[in-house]
Formats: C-alpha cells, structure tokens, sequence
C-alpha cells in the first residue's frame, strides 16, 4: 500500500551520530518532528535545534518552506537560528582575532538565508559588522568576508540601502581608493557601492564626488575579471544616476582618458571569454553613449540659428559653380539660384528648414550631413554631383535620404530607450573608434546611393529602397562586426540581389505550397513531426539551463541552474556560482515532481513580475519570464524563471508545456514544425519532380461490365 501523500521519507544527520531514516508526516508540526529527532539522539531542548537542508545553502527549515522536503531529501540538525546568530555576533565582538575570524567564517554562508539573516539584523548584526568595516583593524580576510556577510544581509531587503551612514560609505570609499594587498576586498568594496549607488540617489552622489573616475579606471585596467566587471559596474551605475549634463561631462572624460580603447582591446578582444555581466554593462555603456545624442535629435531646425550651417552644406558641395555662376548677380537671382542648389542637394522645399522641422531625426540630421561633408569630403560632392547628373526621376535625394536614414538608424539603434536591466545586445564596433554613430551614418549614405543604382530607383521607389537598405543594415549589425572596416565590408557585399534572394529562400523555408494533395500530406505528417519536437524539447531540458536571478530592484549576479531528470519525473534545481561547469544531477539539491505541477504561467501573470509594473524597460522581463504552479501541501507555490534568451524562453515552455499536457503553441515550435514539414514534404515528393500535381485526385473510372479478362491459372497449357 502507497504511503499517504503528505508522508515522505528523509534522511537526518548529525555530527558524530548514526543517521536517522524516518517518515516525515507534513501534517504534523515542525515542533513536535524536532523533538521526536532529539529524542531519538537523546538530545534535551529540542527548541534549540532546527533542521536544515544538507545541500545547496544549508537553508533552515520553518513552517513555510517544508514543502520543499521532498522523499529523498537529507536534513541536517543543527543549532536554532536564534541561537546561532547570537553565538556567532557574540565570537564577532570577541577580542580574539581568530574568533572573530572564525565566526564570520562561519557567518557568510548562512548570510543568504532569510531566517537566519533576520535573526540577525534583529540583534543589531548589521551595525556588528559596519563597525569591524569602519574600523578596518584587519584589512585582510575579515575585511573581505565582513564585507561579503554585510552584502548578503542587504540583499534581503529588511533593511533599506538608504539608512547606511555617511562615514560608513565613505569608508568602504576608501578600500576603493586604496591600494590593498588582499585582491578579495577591491571587487567587494565596488559591489557594496554599486547596489549604494542604485538604491540611494542621495549616498549614490557621495560616491560619485568621493570615488574619482581615475581610479575605477586603474581597476579597470587590472588584469582581473572580477574586479573589471565590478568596476565597470560601478562606473555604469554612477553614470545612470548622473544628469545629462554630467554624464555627457564623464563620458568625454572617460573617453580622453582612453577607456573606448582599452575595452576594445582588453576586454572585447580579450583571450579569456566576457562573461554576461560585462557584457551587460558594455551594453548599458553603449546605451548611455547613444543616449546623448537624444537632445539632437528631439531639436528641430532653428531656420535662424542654423542657417550658416545649410549654406555651408550648400556651398561644400557646389562651391565652384556658385562661385563662378552666382558672380555680378542680382541678389534675387542669387536666392534663386541657392533655392535650386538645395533642390539638388535632396530637399523637397526651397527652404531646407521646413525638411529639418521634423522629430526625430531633427538637428541629428544635420549634424549627419555636415560630418560626412566635412570627413568625406570627396565621397560627399560625387554623391550630389553623380546624382545631379542623372535624369530627375532618378535623382537620389541626398538630403531627404540622410534625414530618413538618421531615423532609421535612431530606430535600428534604440536612441533614447531606457536601458534593459538584463540585455547584452552591444556592437563591438561602437568602441571599436570615436564618432561612432556618424561613421555608421556616413556608411549607410553611401550605402543608400549604391543601393538606388542597383534598383534602378525612381523619387517614387524611394519608400521601397530605404526598406532594402533597412533590411541590409540591420542583417549586418546583428553579425556583430567588430570593426567599422568590417562593417562596410559586409554591408556592401549585401547587394540588392543578395537580399532578394535571402528573402526568396527564407519565403520558400516558411511557405509551402496550397496544393489540396500537398496540404493533406501535411496535416498527415504534422502528428509524427509534432512528437519530434516534444522529444527534443524534453532532451532539451534533460540538458539544463542557467538562469539568472532578478529581484525587484536591480539586476543580481546570481545563477542557478535547473534540469529535467532522464525519466522525466523530476525538475532539479539549485544555485551555483558563475564560471562554474554545469552541475551533476546528484549535486542538485532541490526537486520538483512533475506530477505535482498544475499549470505554466508566462509573461505578466506570473507573480515574480507582476509587481514590477508595467515600464518600458521592465517589457524584456515580460517576454522572458515563466513561472511553474504547483502543490506545497494544501497551499499553491511557484518555480520562477527568467530565460536567458528568447529561444530558451521558447524551448522551456514548450517542453514543460508537454509535461503537463497542454499544446506547444510558441513561435519557435511554429517554425520547427513549418521547417521539418517543409523538409519531409520534399523528402516525400523528390520522385515527382517537375511532375505537375493537379489541384482535385483524378476521377474513380467506373467498374467494367464483367471481369471475364481474369486469367484462370487452373487451365493447364497444352
């Protein structure tokens, strides 16, 4: 007979005792299972006793999360956390160093559990260890895990970043500023700072006036991962909490003082792999470096204060002949002739300003204009010249082009969009030199031009050309080339006909023929096809994935990496630390039976981002969370992720979709099941080639009036 349902069956260990194998009964209080345990070691005061996972964090158990025992499970008895807390503060305020030492030791990895961390914010732990920071006795080990144990403690939440003190901040400011033999305590100190600096717009400016961009920069150019991605964090941090004016400010600082050049070397090009964190800053650095041109580009032309600028974009390109045609004129026949000389340069009104009033692109138009007339002077007068030349239907509109394409490039760019907490979308090629944005631009005019003679263009193909020149800018900025040399390079071996024929063969990929015979084929294959793809979302999961946790303030390091067991029973789970290879089954500690789940939630149902509203930059956390509802005793619990991509997000819903029975209905599943249709119909029809396939069967002949054509086999041959 089965045991009951809320039975499971648990290991307990103890230090220097014969484990004890029991059946843990969910029904019955915590209390009363720790003094049948105690009893059984012959131990009195079970209420100071707990029990706590073995593996993972060593978590403690209480009344909320003894759900999580699973049959299998093994739990540890250990001190009560209450005591525990006022044993270590206690060993922390001893005058032995090696106490002290031993006691934060053994602080640390119990720092990340809720409980034991609110036992000891209750006893004034937090203020027990910004003492030992501020005072700063031992600038070795105990600085580094005072300053680990003080951050785990932060990181619940109990206690607002915003309380912190001044001189204490200030004096983690100084393990900043300092050259320090330990390398552990740098990165920490950064860390503490950066989560300061997001949380606290008031502590966030103290920071910023007491830790100098040089000496994030002397961390940055230390020849160690974790210290450059926390210096760069830092610098990030204190770069969103600035103003526009004093980010612009830090951001040209920075650049004079070389940090484009050593990240495009020595971290892009670095021989050890980026890691996602860093390449998540890089992002936001690059977000926040396109975010300054924003103002350009939400101005509109001033026809006054501008106007010296149109009439040098005039004048570079037809310099000579309106020197020599506009000599001894009337001033009304010089209007005249300026008017047409805008004409040819692209714009559609006689007066440029009104073509510049729009936003966006606005002045950023301008500003596009004029740099690519004054760095590429040459390719810039052949531009207008050739296209002078030409008859005026296919006229490529010099001006008009440029002012679409800096809004093309605005878009395909994302200027002036909040920042993702999670995105690592960043273009090698933006630190790859300066003015990166106008060299984007002055290859994309060019780039326009070549592409308008390929297509033989009229003024009325113009919306169809600049759909093309999209498709061919945005296919190469998601190659990522490293340089803008390589860019141009790629770009332009995109040709009009390459794109066609892109486009012809991802149609023929998506499209299959509407022949009825053809279409009833499919839907016979589409059952076999549909198993495929279950069996290979399930490997898929069997396989594992990391994740990242997210909290509700600001994007963590933390990872932790869930499967699926090869019999497919079981969803194991735990955390493990960046770097790491992935985790053995048997090294996860935690479970979850499918047959417990009861339903997948996605995007803003589920409960891990539904408080975190609903702002333009929480939209990628939408698109890329799940969550997993499922049976903890008599109440309902939740598993919650965040995919690290939008293919993973695809993969682990439909995969966890067909554990619970329901349809695999994401985009990604429509694509395979498309694709492997597409493959297997051609597979199936080879022998028909070139064989017309016609639209209804052909008609049943009616039977023959008799069958006397039946040969008799039984009449013998003579």
């Amino acid at each position: 007979m089965a045991p009951p349902r809320n039975v499971v069956k648990i290991a307990i260990k103890m230090r220097d005792a014969i484990p004890q194998l029991i059946q843990l009964d969910q029904a019955k209080p915590l209390a009363a299972v720790l003094k049948e345990v105690c009893d059984a070691w012959s131990l009195t005061h079970s209420e100071r006793y707990a029990l706590q996972f073995a593996d993972g964090h060593r978590r403690y158990i209480t009344e909320n999360n003894r759900a999580e025992i699973k049959n299998g499970s093994i739990l540890c008895l250990s001190t009560a956390p209450d005591l525990e807390a006022e044993q270590l503060l206690g060993g922390l305020q001893s005058n032995s160093p090696e106490g002290r030492r031993e006691a934060l030791r053994r602080l640390v990895p119990l720092a990340s559990d809720m409980i034991f961390a609110r036992e000891v914010i209750s006893r004034n732990g937090l203020q027990i260890l910004g003492t030992i920071i501020e005072d700063g006795d031992d600038l070795g080990e105990v600085l580094a895990l005072s300053l680990r144990a003080f951050s785990e403690l932060m990181e619940h939440g109990v206690v607002s970043w915003e309380t912190l003190s001044i001189p204490f901040v200030r004096k983690v400011v100084c393990y900043v500023n300092m050259n320090l033999m330990d390398a552990s305590v740098p990165p920490l100190a950064l860390g503490l700072l950066e989560s300061v600096t997001l949380s606290s717009p008031a502590l966030g400016q103290l920071v910023k006036s007491e830790v100098p961009l040089d000496r994030l920069l002397v961390h940055l150019q230390v020849m160690n991962q974790q210290l450059q991605t926390k210096a760069m964090a830092l610098l990030t941090a204190l770069l969103q909490g600035a103003s526009p004016v004093e980010r612009k400010h830090m951001l040209d600082y920075l650049w004079q003082r070389n940090l484009r050049q050593f990240i495009y070397k020595n971290i892009i090009h670095s021989a050890a792999p980026m890691g996602d964190e860093m390449a998540h800053h890089l992002y936001v650095l690059q977000a926040l470096m396109l975010g300054l041109l924003e103002p350009r580009m939400r101005t509109p032309l001033d026809p006054y204060s501008q106007r010296e600028q149109l009439q040098v974009l005039r004048q570079a390109a037809f310099e000579v002949e309106g020197e020599s045609s506009g000599a001894g004129l009337s001033a009304d026949r010089r209007r005249s002739l300026c008017a047409r000389e805008f004409r040819k340069l692209g714009f559609s009104n006689s007066n440029p300003a009104q073509d510049l009033e729009r936003v966006p692109p606005g002045l950023l138009a301008l500003d596009n204009m004029l740099y690519f007339s004054r760095n590429a002077p040459s390719a810039y007068s052949r531009f207008v010249l050739e296209n002078s030349s030409r008859e005026d239907k296919h006229e490529c509109p010099f001006a008009r082009g440029s002012i679409q394409l800096t809004v093309l490039l605005c878009e395909l760019l994302r200027v002036g969009e909040p920042c993702s907490e999670t995105a690592q979308d960043f273009s090698p090629m933006f630190f790859g030199q300066d003015q990166s944005f106008h060299e984007l631009f002055c290859v994309g005019i060019q780039l326009l031009n070549k592409t308008w003679k390929e297509m033989r263009a009229t003024q009325e193909d113009f919306d169809k050309v600049m759909q093309v020149v999209r498709e061919q800018l945005a296919r190469t900025l998601a190659l990522k080339p490293t340089s803008l040399e390589l860019f141009r390079t790629k770009v332009n071996a995109l040709t009009y006909g390459e794109v066609l024929r892109l486009r012809q063969t991802e149609r023929l990929h998506q499209e299959g023929t509407l022949a009825p015979p053809i279409l009833e084929l499919r839907e016979k294959l589409k059952p076999e096809l549909m198993g495929l793809i279950r069996q290979q979302r399930l490997l898929r999961l069997c396989e594992g994935t990391l994740f990242r946790k997210i909290s509700s303030r600001r994007r963590q390091d933390k990872l932790w990496f869930c499967c699926l067991s090869p019999n497919h029973k079981l969803l194991q789970y735990g955390d493990m630390e960046e770097g790491a290879s992935p985790p053995t089954l048997e090294s996860l500690p935690e479970q979850l039976p499918v047959a417990d789940m009861r339903a997948l939630l996605t995007g803003k149902d589920c409960p891990h981002v539904r408080e975190k509203g609903s702002g333009k930059q929480n939209k990628d956390l939408y698109e890329l969370a799940f969550s997993i509802s499922y049976d903890r005793g008599e109440e309902e619990a939740y598993l919650n992720f965040i995919a690290p991509s939008k293919r993973e997000f695809y993969l682990w819903t439909d995969g966890l979709s067909a554990l619970l029975g329901s349809p695999m209905g994401s985009e990604q599943t429509r694509l395979d099941l498309e694709q492997l249709l597409t493959m297997e119909t051609k597979l199936r029809l080879l022998e028909l080639e070139n064989v017309p396939i016609p639209e209804r069967p052909p008609p049943v002949p009616p039977p023959p009036t008799n069958f006397n054509f039946c040969y008799d086999c039984s009449i013998a041959e003579p």
